[in-house]
């Protein structure tokens, strides 16, 4: 039984930082690739950032320079640290995990497994 477990949200005033976490729990492949979401009220879950099954990451382009990666392998753990927070990056964000082997960023339906979300304010 695979479980992703997030932390680490919450609320900021702009400019400020945040380190949203993602634990997987249960999860025994050998490839994998994870990608955060966000989504706003009445809206699709849009792809933030990626680790891709080889180890590269992508970022869409309004968190580029902003958003990173950083991964606690032993704690099977992927953090996203989040600079320089805008209010536009108010939404709520969601892990997800694929046991596929993802070769470019993938849609919300490519992963099989989710976080239960976390809510990230800045204003």
């Amino acid at each position: 039984h695979v479980q992703l477990v997030e932390s680490g949200g919450g609320s900021v005033q702009t400019g400020g930082s945040l380190r949203p976490s993602c634990a997987a729990h249960g999860f025994a492949g050998n490839r994998y690739c994870m990608a955060w979401f966000r989504q706003l009220p009445g809206a699709e879950r849009a792809g933030v950032a990626s680790l891709l099954t080889d180890g590269r990451t992508f970022y869409t382009n309004s968190v580029k320079g902003r958003f990173t990666f950083s991964r606690d392998i032993p704690k099977n753990t992927l953090n996203l640290q989040m600079n320089n927070l805008r209010p536009e990056d108010t939404a709520m964000y969601y892990c997800a995990l694929s046991g596929g082997y993802c070769y470019t960023p993938s849609n919300a339906p490519w992963y099989e497994y989710w976080g239960q979300r976390t809510q990230v304010t800045v204003s």
